[in-house]
This record gives structure tokens, C-alpha cells and sequence, in this order.
């Protein structure tokens, strides 16, 4: 039997109620806002990622599914929503629009990491993008309205984490004081460090490799925020203010460092206390120029992204209920051949207003009671030939047994006033 690629699932039940869910409250919550929804394609061209995520990630090294098509084209699937929204604002002139420009989406990405629980292969993402002002209350406000989210959810169990990965000529001071310090450890280091230590040292701190963060120990490496200038001190500091005003509690993180090449200044996660390992739910941050390493001008732009598989699990850890598909409202009974037509005429009348389900043979009453509890139906309709004489229907309510007969022309309004 062939069976789902590993790492990829199928979405059914339970489990997409939640995603539905989640990607609903995240569309009201975003759009009042003024966020606008964009969907980018699923395949984009290598040099999206490789530019805009950053040849020495994780991602464009092992993660991104790339291939070339028949045209000969490096093609990738997407394996994460910034860079590609990035590429749709400059390709469509969105520079142009009033700023900032605030822009969501919600989708699949691709990644070809170890498959675990809350982390697959083909997973899904919520995020949202503000281009085109550097203000510190846009970072603010985009992590507000992270906030916004998880408690629109439900979920109370998390926390904030905090920090900066300051400007550009910070991070080179730092990468060069990180090769001074670690020079001595190299040969301790894992094999993807030793090659981070010449293409991006800055990466070495996002190491899981207990080996790496022994020698991070060691060596006594100080924090990036050592290294921030003055300005990006201010802006941090500033976040910080706004969201103090905010009443949005949040722990600062000095060792806080993004998988993404492309973050600057604001950088900030959300960690859920009952994940274990997998504590993340999601994060983001400011990306100061990443729409230049993509060909256009240098904007300024905050953004985050959350998992939806990982939120899922957080819902199901604190006891959170997916809400579930709809109540049938009436399930039609036909009683004889001749009702078969009219049950499935009257369930087109009906619907979309209300959930309309029938039985597409004829069946005995009580077989057909039993099949309409089966499907969670609120009512049964009984049509046959007495009802058919009189132009009416037999309703019957299933939670107090009680039957009505009304003409059929007033079903509609029946059904309404009981909504």
C-alpha cells in the first residue's frame, strides 16, 4: 500500500478543525490590523532564498528542496514565507503604497529536516510582514499582534523571549571577535561549526550541538549586546518601552539569534512551557534590507511567523478544543421512492443557510433516526405519501422527541426561528 511521503501527513478531522481555526482567528485578528492577505506560490527561484534567507543558514545549506525544472531553472520549494512575500512586494510595486505596508499570509513551507512530533517536512505557517517604516512601534505593535493571536486561541502558557541582533556593522565586529575567541576551540567544534566559524561564526550561537555549547562555555564568549551600537541600543530600548506600556510582559534575551540571516535589530520568539524541546511556537523580527539583497530599493521591515503544527500542540497541551464542523440542523428522511427527489429538492432550497444532509433511498423510520444521530442531526424530516397529499413535513426534534407537521412552505422560517 502507498503511503504519505515521510514527513509529510494528511489533514483530516480534529486536526484541521484546529488549522481552520487558526488560520480564521488569524485573519480577523491581522485584518483589523489592516493587514491585507497575500498568497506567494509554493515554488519560487532559488536565488529568493539563497539571497534573501542567506547562503550560511541551515536552510539554504541542508533544509530547501531545490531542483532544476526542464527549462533548466533552479527552482526551490518555499521554505519559509518572508523572502517570497519580499519578492511579491517588489515585483508588484507595493513599494508605492502607504506604509507601512502590512501584508499576511498562511500556507505550506518545505524543509527537509529530521521529521519529529510538532515538526514535519511539509508544515505549515501563519505570518505576518510590516514594510516600508522603521519606527520602533512597528515592532512593537507586530509583536502585539502575535500576542493578540495566541490569546484569541485561548492560550495563556507562554512567554515572550526577547533580544536584538543589532545592525549590520555590529554583527561583523561581533562575527570577528567570535573567530579570535573560538579560533583556539576549533578543533571541538561540530563539523557544521567549524564551517560556520569561517562563512558566519554568528551562526555557532544558534547551534543545538551539545558539543558546540560547550566550547561557547569555555571560551566565555560575551553576548552580541556588547557589540550594539548606539543606535541600535536606542531602538531596542524603545521596543521595549512600547511594550511596557502595552502591559505585554516579555524576558529579555541576550543570546537570542534568529536562523535567518536576514534579521536586524528587533528579534524576538514565543516559547510554550509545556513543549519541551520543541518549546517554540514562533518569532520574528526587523529585516532592515532584505528587499535590497532581492533586487529593490532597502525598506525596512518587521515580520514573524508561527507554526501552526506547533500550535496545535499547544492547544491540545492546555485542554483547548478544536471547535468542530457544524451542527447538522436536518437530516431528510424519505419514507418512499417517489420522496427521494423531493428530499434531495427541498435540501437545495435549504441550503447554504443551513446544514441539510438526506438519505438517498427510502428507509423505515426508526432505521433512519438512528443514521440521523449518527450524523449529529438536530432534526429528521419525514417525507412520504401522507405528507406528500397534504404538502407538508414531518419534523421531529431529536434531543426532546417532540413532532411537528407544518406545510412546507414555512419549513424555511421554522428553521430559522430555531436557530
Amino acid at each position: 500500500m502507498i503511503k504519505a511521503v515521510r514527513g509529510t501527513r494528511d489533514l483530516y478531522g480534529e486536526t484541521l478543525f484546529y488549522k481552520r481555526w487558526i488560520e480564521d482567528t488569524a485573519r480577523r485578528v491581522l485584518e483589523a490590523a489592516g493587514a491585507l492577505e497575500i498568497e506567494t506560490p509554493i515554488l519560487e527561484e532559488a536565488p529568493v532564498f539563497e539571497r534573501g534567507v542567506g547562503a550560511t543558514s541551515d536552510i539554504v545549506q541542508k533544509e530547501m528542496y531545490a531542483f532544476t525544472d526542464r527549462g533548466g531553472r533552479r527552482l526551490v520549494l518555499r521554505p519559509e514565507g518572508t523572502a517570497g512575500v519580499m519578492r511579491a512586494f517588489l515585483e508588484h510595486g507595493m513599494k508605492v503604497w502607504p506604509a507601512p505596508v502590512k501584508l499576511y499570509y498562511r500556507g505550506p513551507m518545505f524543509r527537509a529536516e529530521r521529521p519529529q512530533k510538532g515538526r514535519y517536512r511539509q508544515f505549515y505557517q501563519v505570518g505576518y510582514e510590516a514594510v516600508g517604516l522603521s519606527e520602533p512601534a512597528v515592532d512593537a505593535e507586530a509583536i502585539a499582534l502575535l500576542i493578540d493571536l495566541l490569546r484569541a486561541l485561548g492560550l495563556k502558557d507562554w512567554t515572550i523571549k526577547l533580544g536584538t541582533v543589532g545592525d549590520p556593522e555590529d554583527r561583523a565586529r561581533y562575527n570577528a571577535y567570535l573567530r579570535e575567541v573560538l579560533e583556539p576551540y576549533k578543533e571541538a567544534l561540530s563539523e557544521d561549526s567549524r564551517a560556520r566559524l569561517v562563512r558566519n561564526p554568528l551562526r555557532i550561537l544558534d547551534s543545538k550541538d551539545p558539543k558546540d555549547r560547550e566550547v561557547l562555555e569555555k571560551a566565555g564568549v560575551r553576548p552580541l549586546w556588547d557589540f550594539l551600537s548606539d543606535e541600535a541600543r536606542v531602538h531596542f530600548r524603545a521596543v521595549e518601552d512600547l511594550l511596557k506600556a502595552l502591559g505585554i510582559a516579555f524576558e529579555e534575551d541576550p543570546t537570542l539569534v534568529r536562523g535567518l540571516d536576514y534579521y536586524a535589530r528587533t528579534a524576538f520568539e514565543v516559547h510554550h512551557h509545556r513543549l519541551g524541546a520543541q518549546a517554540a511556537l514562533g518569532g520574528g523580527g526587523r529585516y532592515d534590507g532584505l528587499t535590497a539583497l532581492l533586487g529593490g530599493p532597502s525598506l525596512p521591515g518587521v515580520g514573524w511567523a508561527v507554526g501552526t503544527d506547533r500550535l496545535i500542540l499547544a492547544l491540545e497541551a492546555e485542554g483547548i478544543p478544536a471547535p468542530g464542523a457544524p451542527a447538522l440542523d436536518l437530516y431528510l428522511l424519505p419514507l418512499d421512492e417517489a420522496a427521494v427527489a423531493e428530499a434531495l429538492a427541498l435540501a437545495e432550497q435549504l441550503r447554504p443557510r443551513f446544514r441539510v444532509e438526506l438519505a438517498y433511498q427510502p428507509k423505515r423510520p426508526g432505521k433512519g433516526i438512528k443514521e440521523a444521530e449518527k450524523r449529529g442531526a438536530r432534526l429528521v424530516g419525514f417525507l412520504g405519501e401522507g405528507e406528500r397529499a397534504r404538502g407538508t413535513i414531518s419534523v421531529k426534534r431529536l434531543d426532546t422527541g417532540e413532532q411537528t407537521e407544518l406545510p412546507r412552505e414555512a419549513l424555511f422560517g421554522w428553521l430559522e426561528a430555531l436557530k
